[in-house]
């Protein structure tokens, strides 16, 4: 059998969760599989009767029967939203998402106490914040590497005093830095963590060697490798590895490395949530998303042309891919029937007027990463004359690597197979 991994080379949003449920509706997928991120993700699949669920927590191919979703150890778990998250669910028709979950029960908890921790910096950062989406998240990652031996984990609601302790810990020490929370006590919190210990499969980590061996995986990346926590444009990044690693460190784990395909998703027009660089950045482009508003915390939603040189660095952060799934094609084929005149429509930037290739450094040096965002935010876009006629050819030629899926509408019946290995129904 083989694995596919799917992961964004860009700032997040083009389209992992309809490209991951079209994978679950073409073949027999056993599990999704979450790799890293929380429960800031925001994975839209519509189906072809008009319902709509935003996937934060859960896989993305929880509309098809069957299909289960595993939270890795890399996923950090809010049960909180999760429990929103499955009440939504069951409201559009998927009343059982709860029963295919199964959960590492390493991985660490968001609370609401990192939550209000989170959005307490946010706001202090003035008009330098970072885009944060406010839930915590990162707040979470930051106190587990602070405080390894005592952060809140899955685990830890099946065992509600050593979960107090932790939980008054964590709040003592986020007050004494931060001042007083807007969180509940902790005994109000308790009950909730609690029922979610009691109704989820609590795993460890030897649970998913027998996954990924009982049938076909999906690995579901959140965000964007331009965003990753190494390789992203600091400080305008996420305290998440966005590229294959962790998938493919859990799949060596298992025994199984080298059995699964990387899958790079792209939409034609380069996109980002909130502040920090997008070169190709144009206010003047006609175009709307519908599932990606402004909202307070991560600001407004920004559109620009493609972006190949940015991608090509995605694509190298990430040690490439086996093919490329190529989104929102069905706005390029609009406004390129507007009848778009020489120079206007959605193009495509293959240099900048510094630079045609960025490097990758080694992962850790957030000084180098800061450096490359300032000459990123000086930067200017140079762009092809003409929008292409063919953009999944126009793309291959920019990056080097073969467009095997492009998407024409949000829904699983919108997508059409070029070219590779995914016109093979896997076994």
């Amino acid at each position: 059998m083989n694995h596919v991994l799917v992961v964004d080379l860009g700032y997040g949003d083009a389209g992992k969760g309809t490209v991951v449920d079209w994978l679950c509706a073409t073949r027999p997928v056993h599990t999704v599989i979450r790799f890293n991120g929380g429960a800031q993700a925001a994975h839209n699949v519509v189906l072809r009767d008009g319902r709509h669920h935003t996937f934060a927590q859960f896989g993305a191919g929880t509309f098809r029967p069957g299909v289960r979703t595993h939270l890795s150890r890399h996923v950090v778990v809010d049960p909180l939203a999760l429990a929103a998250e499955a009440d939504h669910l069951a409201a559009v028709g998927v009343p059982d998402a709860l029963d295919r979950l199964t959960v590492d029960g390493e991985a660490l908890l968001a609370t609401p106490y990192h939550r209000a921790a989170n959005r307490a910096r946010e706001l202090a950062r003035g008009a330098d914040r970072h885009g944060s989406c406010g839930l915590g998240v990162g707040e979470a990652v930051a106190y587990g590497l602070a405080h390894p031996g005592s952060a809140p984990r899955v685990a830890d609601c099946r065992t509600p005093a050593v979960l107090r302790r932790r939980l008054a810990a964590l709040r003592d020490r986020l007050t004494a830095e931060l001042g007083p929370l807007d969180a509940p006590p902790v005994d109000d919190c308790l009950p909730a963590f609690t029922a979610f210990g009691d109704r989820v499969a609590i795993v460890d980590r030897s649970h998913l060697a027998g996954v990924l061996r009982a049938g076909t995986c999906v690995f579901e990346g959140a965000q964007g490798v331009l965003l990753d926590e190494w390789h992203g444009f600091h400080p305008y990044t996420t305290w998440s590895t966005t590229t294959f690693a962790n998938a493919e460190g859990l799949l060596a784990e298992a025994g199984l490395a080298g059995t699964a395909e990387r899958l790079g998703v792209l939409r034609v027009t380069t996109t980002r949530h909130g502040p920090g660089p997008l070169v190709t950045e144009d206010p003047a482009l006609p175009l709307a998303d519908a599932h990606n508003a402004t909202n307070p915390w991560q600001g407004r939603f920004r559109f620009g042309h493609f972006d190949a040189v940015a991608h090509r660095y995605a694509l190298d952060a990430a040690g490439g891919v086996d093919g490329l799934a190529l989104t929102h094609l069905d706005l390029a084929d609009r406004l390129f029937s507007g009848g778009v005149r020489s120079g206007q429509g959605l193009r495509i930037c293959r240099r900048y007027d510094s630079t045609d290739r960025l490097e990758p450094g080694p992962p850790g040096d957030l000084d180098r990463q800061a450096a490359l965002t300032a000459r990123l935010l000086a930067a200017r876009p140079v762009y092809d004359d003409d929008p292409p006629a063919d953009w999944p050819a126009a793309v291959e030629e920019a990056l080097g690597a073969p467009v095997t899926l492009t998407s024409h509408s949000p829904t699983a019946e919108g997508k059409l197979v070029r070219k590779g290995t995914l016109s093979t129904p896997f076994v």
